[in-house]
């Protein structure tokens, strides 16, 4: 290890190299993370601060956590970055937003931490421009949870930058986020590293028996060894050496200072900033000097310099809570009114509801405004923390509770719902009034129902929706409803939970889009299709308006877009979607980008630009990737169906093997669209009826199930199992007429027309379709014309529309359907070519969406800023894919992919 006096180390080497191949490697461009693991005191700061020492050249930023402190928002980030904040004038306005926002620079909307990472990564591999960047943060377990989760997702991104990052912490599971970097694990000097620390810390040596004493009760831990040597007398070791032995020589150490440098120490210990101006403005108001600075860092526990730190963590935690009570409340007072309310209104609170014990309602107020500014920062666990205290500080029982609640609110946006169900617990022991109660009850089954997602948890929170008034719970009834949709576990329930909406919550004037949506829901349930029709094109007319607004929120859009499937408005659906897609990725919301790009997967699916829509797929999943979150696979099962990717279907379904309950509606379409493609139309209709039948009995089905179940009906001649949807077809087309619509409806007619007039019902589908953005329909209103023309013995016909199937299916990538016009030509002696091989297919998922982004016309920062990563992270994953390609420049990527 490090001898305090010379800077020697003397121990370690190998672990040195270990950060030193990471530093290496990051100096040539290729980043790297780890986490230094290992007991207190054993070493992890002084590695880390040794292997910065030999870093020439290198810009170093540090942090640390403080146990105290670890609620406060992005405050161990803001450590880090703070000596680079200017670097960031050249970053793309959301991420330079992002950063002012999380550190009070400038208000702003309230940043997600995937877009908060992706600025402070930015903002690092700027700096790394210039020279390489060293990021060293100790003590992860106690930093607060914002920080965390921003540097796990900068640490996963680093491998194009000049950029090394080391962690020190306990243990991995005090970690969260940062437990698959590499692992470097710390244990105990050897006995010869120990004397060889020794001999540097007592240089005038010890007897052979206190050595021997000092070696065996440190155990190799060498911040024992340290303060072992420096407390041994002629008699040996004072005190008892066992457990928790290094803090107690602090507190031994601590408590022989004298008073005022205990002071010093004790303020210092409060303000962990390491804030040296604030530091002297409150040992003034204490009548403390620069004397009794001088004093404390003469007392080795106090390092003073540009910012003041303590030698070792353990240090200040020890001199913290050796500090009587009173005296600690009298340190937070100094710092408060030390603290300037207009540069850090936050910190100032935060002292000064350290700094009293009982009830005070201007200190609870002032809190309570600083969780609404940590709200603005993104800072959820601060939030709460904020009102908690304020809740402990609160006069009168009832605000108390309701603080309580509020708290809650924020522990569970934080992602802690057993904290948020511990809040209202102590809420409702207050005895809170009728409002609150009903509040706290609807809150607990919130919790629970995040928790679970489950149909009891959906049915309990709308049972305690039911105490609130309905104006305060218009969006959790949607909610529930919207979850039901999928998972119906007996018939009818979703038609009561209808009923008993439609009965509770009266309609808004004017309505807002959102209970538009609710209402067009109720009424979509309850009500024939012509009936429901007006009130649900209403809603979807009312979000298209919604979107094109300078203001607009993209919550609830693709609701919005499913209902414009129904009424079969193909422009409505892709505008909404695409504007919801836009929106969200402007405003960082990073909960629902993934769930819109999945459905715009689904909207490019339905118009047949397959391409897309895999593009759109490969981005939610980089999504997911980013935040952690699960990955739903079923606009990848309907791509993949259409697309007759037989292969990918089956691992997709596998993965819905463990999904409990009611198979998805959405599993059984997609079957009948992938055997309707292979020609298999007994398994199409097969798994097409269960979803009617499940429709019946109350599922929500999309309304897109009707057009393959008549198809597959009329091939295998049971007409009558085609006729609900058929007529069902035809009353969406009289009351919403358009060319999806209307094609559709005359496509039906074709197929199950028996005599030769089928053949206007197919020629007039085929116009219909031609002058839309159908073109997967079009393209089957043709192959089906196709194969009814060979049936009825007009082959010359029926080659030409066969042909034209083919071409058009196979460009739109509908292998299976294609296959299908291919055997059909086969059968009339026209044999179709083998498609050419595919120069794309030899690339990643990722690599395919960067190639096809490019070719759009994206640049780097765009690209880089879709998939989380930086731009020279592009840049060098771009010189890989051209030499894949064998091409050298974006015009010859652009040409390829056309």
């Amino acid at each position: 290890m490090t001898d305090i006096r010379s800077g020697l180390f003397v121990a370690r080497e190998a672990e040195l190299g270990e950060i030193a191949s990471v530093t290496a490697a990051a100096a040539r461009g290729r980043g790297g993370a780890m986490l230094v693991l290992g007991d207190a005191g054993i070493g992890k700061s002084t590695l880390i601060g040794a292997a910065a020492s030999r870093l020439d050249g290198w810009r170093v930023l540090r942090a640390g956590g403080v146990e105290f402190e670890s609620e406060l928002p992005y405050s161990a980030l803001h450590q880090l970055c703070a000596p680079v904040l200017d670097h960031r004038a050249g970053l793309p306005v959301p991420q330079r937003s992002a950063l002012d926002a999380v550190f009070g620079l400038r208000a702003g909307a309230t940043p997600t931490p995937m877009l908060v990472g992706l600025a402070v990564l930015g903002l690092l591999s700027a700096v790394g421009r210039r020279r390489p960047v060293f990021c060293a943060v100790d003590d992860v377990q106690w930093i607060d949870a914002g920080s965390r989760q921003v540097l796990a997702f900068v640490a996963a991104r680093v491998a194009a930058e000049r950029v090394a990052m080391v962690f020190a912490g306990r243990d991995a599971a005090s970690v969260s986020g940062l437990g698959r970097l590499p692992v470097l694990t710390l244990t105990g000097l050897t006995d010869s590293e120990s004397l060889t620390l020794l001999r540097y810390q007592a240089p005038f040596g010890h007897e052979a028996t206190i050595v021997q004493r000092i070696l065996a009760e440190a155990a190799g831990n060498p911040l024992a060894l340290v303060e072992f040597a420096r407390d041994a007398g002629p008699f040996g070791l004072p005190g008892d050496a066992g457990h928790r032995a290094v803090e107690h020589r602090f507190v031994s150490r601590f408590l022989r200072l004298p008073a005022p440098t205990r002071s010093v120490l004790a303020l210092a210990a409060a303000e962990p900033t390491g804030d040296l101006v604030l530091l002297r403005r409150a040992m003034a108001i204490q009548g403390l000097d620069a004397v009794d600075l001088a004093a404390a860092e003469d007392s080795g526990l106090l390092v003073t310099g540009s910012r003041v730190y303590f030698r070792h963590p353990l240090a200040r935690s020890t001199v913290y809570l050796s500090t009587g009570a009173g005296a600690r409340r009298q340190a937070h007072a100094s710092l408060a009114a030390g603290t300037d309310a207009d540069v850090d209104p936050d910190r100032r609170a935060w002292h000064q509801a350290n700094a009293i014990t009982g009830p005070d309602e201007e200190t609870a107020a002032e809190l309570e405004r600083s969780a609404g500014r940590a709200q603005r920062r993104g800072g959820l666990a601060a939030m709460a923390a904020f009102l908690e205290r304020a809740a402990r500080l609160t006069p009168g029982r009832s605000r108390q509770a309701r603080r309580l609640l509020a708290a809650a609110r924020a522990r569970l946006g934080s992602g802690a719902p057993s904290a948020a169900r511990e809040l209202v617990d102590e809420a409702e022991r207050l005895h809170p009034d009728p409002a609150d109660r009903h509040a706290a009850r609807l809150l607990r089954a919130t919790i629970d129902y995040h928790v679970a997602r489950s149909i009891p948890a959906t049915i309990a929170l709308i049972d305690a929706a039911d105490g609130v008034g309905p104006d305060e719970v218009r969006e959790t009834y949607l909610e529930a409803f919207a979850s039901l949709m999928f998972s119906v576990d007996e018939p009818g329930r979703l038609r009561r939970l209808a009923l008993h909406i439609r009965e509770r919550v009266p309609q808004r004037q004017p309505p807002r889009p959102v209970d538009l949506l609710l209402q067009a829901l109720v009424e979509q349930h309850l009500r024939p299709v012509d009936e429901a029709m007006p009130m649900m094109r209403r809603t979807v007319d009312a979000f298209r308006d919604h979107a094109r607004t300078p203001d607009a929120d993209p919550w609830w859009m693709e609701r919005a877009c499913v209902l414009s499937v129904d009424i079969g408005d193909s422009d409505a659906m892709e505008q909404i979607v695409d504007r919801q897609v836009e929106l969200a990725r402007a405003q960082g919301a990073y909960a629902i980008l993934p769930h819109a790009l999945r459905f715009q997967a689904v909207a490019r699916t339905i118009v047949g630009r397959f391409a897309d829509a895999l593009v759109c797929i490969i981005e939610a999943r980089a999504v997911d990737e980013a935040a952690g979150t699960s990955n739903l696979v079923g606009s990848d099962l309907m791509l993949a169906a259409w697309s007759g990717d037989v292969e990918r279907f089956r691992e997709i379904r596998e993965k819905l093997r463990d999904w409990v309950g009611v198979k998805p509606t959405a599993l059984h379409y997609s079957i009948g669209v992938l055997c309707n493609g292979s020609g298999d139309h007994e398994a199409a209709i097969d798994a097409l009826l269960l979803v009617r039948d499940q429709h019946r009995r109350g599922a929500y089905a999309a309304s897109v199930f009707h057009h393959e179940l008549v198809e597959a009906a009329a091939y295998v001649g049971r007409p009558e199992e085609a006729k609900e949807s058929a007529e069902w077809i035809g009353d969406v087309a009289r009351v919403n007429p358009n060319a999806w619509t209307t094609g559709a409806h005359l496509l039906a007619s074709a197929l199950l027309d028996p005599g030769l007039g089928a053949q206007d019902h197919y020629r007039a589908a085929i116009s219909r379709f031609a002058g839309s953005r159908m073109r997967v329909h079009y393209a089957r209103a043709r192959l089906l014309y196709g194969q009814w023309l060979r049936r009825v013995g007009r082959r010359a016909e029926a080659r030409v529309e066969l042909r034209a199937a083919h071409e058009l299916l196979s460009t739109i990538g509908a292998r299976g359907f294609a296959g299908r016009a291919a055997r059909e030509l086969d059968a009339i002696g026209e044999p179709t070519l083998a498609d050419d091989a595919d120069p794309l297919a030899g690339l990643t998922a990722r690599e395919l969406l960067v190639a096809r982004k490019v070719a759009s016309g994206a640049g780097t920062r765009e690209v880089a800023a879709l998939l989380f990563v930086s731009p020279r992270t592009i840049d060098a994953h771009l010189r890989n894919r051209y030499r894949k390609l064998g091409i050298t420049s974006r015009r010859q990527l652009r040409e390829l992919l056309r």
